[in-house]
């Protein structure tokens, strides 16, 4: 071999070796400037642009989350949104940092939860957080810890390991403002009741926040098991919050329980409900007979017409009481003398 060409190959090897050298470098320098960096840069900025919240699995099951001028609305439930809870998920879309860089190989996706939500196969949830001009789009995966978990920019090949942990959910319910309606029991006067099935009765107080209802008719013979036996009714509807809400259906065959609550400002809210299985739905509706809560009746009227809502078994059954529930035990029936002959 000639030196010329030794001299070739050596050349040649020395390219091949700074070049090596260059790219590890570059790699290095990569990663040093990933780590700590934005997941979605530009979104911390714009968090009070935001419009609308996609979030999706890869079953079908989304929410959309939609800003109009009253506040945020839950698109699949026409319904008011938890307003607290979405500020924290753009709040924390917007500091999502890099803590560290993952595979780029979607055969490895799966393991981490980034695949795309095409299918039901799928286990992340995308979110698109969507401004004026901008769309953000994040598949978010399983979590590493309680403090990061797994994401993946959407069309980016790249996975990563970031903080703080998100853990969005695509159900509707999950995003609902559950607070439904607040009569403190000391506003109410009288409950008049008309089960589904039972006897009708109304519950009445004269004074305010007196805990004592006398309650009408009563079956013969039988007793209240105490003065305050209608307290509860009458604070059935305090801090009532829902677990879902839909358009309100038509009746049919199904039987209603009826509640009419009446306060001492003159306030009544009619509340209706009926069984769907195993939920229990309710619909309600506000009148005044004064003016001094004329202006309330309309905001829950506002608020509350054309829907209605599941709430826990245990307020409903508190709301319909059975007037059974109220009354003392009946008296046993008296036991024959002992020793009394046979005949």
């Amino acid at each position: 071999m000639t030196a010329r060409r030794v001299a070739v190959l050596l050349a040649a090897g020395l390219v091949v070796i700074i070049f090596a050298m260059w790219v590890a470098s570059t790699r290095h320098l990569e990663r040093a400037r990933l780590t700590g960096d934005l997941v979605l840069p530009g979104l911390e900025q714009a968090v009070n642009t935001v419009t609308e919240v996609h979030i999706a699995k890869g079953d079908g099951t989304r929410t959309t989350l939609k800003k109009n001028g009253s506040g945020w609305v839950v698109g699949e439930r026409g319904w008011p949104a938890d307003t607290a809870k979405l500020r924290k998920l753009v709040l924390d879309l917007g500091a999502l940092n890099i803590v560290e860089e993952k595979t780029r190989l979607p055969a490895n996706y799966p393991q981490l939860g980034v695949e795309d939500v095409v299918s039901p196969q799928g286990t992340g949830t995308r979110i698109d957080a969507i401004a004026p001009g901008k769309t953000w789009a994040l598949i978010v995966g399983k979590s590493s810890s309680a403090k990061s978990g797994y994401v993946r920019v959407v069309r980016t090949p790249q996975s990563l390991l970031a903080a703080p942990l998100l853990a969005p959910d695509a159900d509707p319910r999950s995003w609902l403002d559950h607070a439904l309606i607040d009569l403190g029991g000391g506003q109410v006067r009288e409950v008049a009741e008309q089960p589904a099935q039972g006897p009708a009765y109304t519950a009445t107080r004269v004074k305010k926040d007196e805990p004592a209802f006398s309650v009408s008719p009563l079956p013969k013979g039988r007793m209240l098991t105490g003065p305050a036996a209608a307290e509860p009714i009458a604070a059935a509807l305090s801090m009532l919050t829902l677990d879902d809400v839909q358009k309100a259906s038509a009746a049919g065959d199904t039987p209603q329980s009826h509640a009419l609550f009446s306060t001492f400002d003159g306030l009544e809210v009619d509340v209706t409900g009926h069984k769907d299985g195993t939920r229990s739905l309710i619909a309600l509706s506000a009148r005044s007979s004064a003016a001094g809560s004329q202006a309330e009746a309309q905001r829950l009227n506002a608020r509350l017409s054309e829907v209605e809502f599941e709430i826990p078994d245990y307020r409903y059954a508190a709301i319909f009481k059975p007037l059974e529930e109220l009354l003392q035990k009946p008296a046993a029936p008296a036991k024959k003398a002992a020793g009394a002959k046979a005949r």
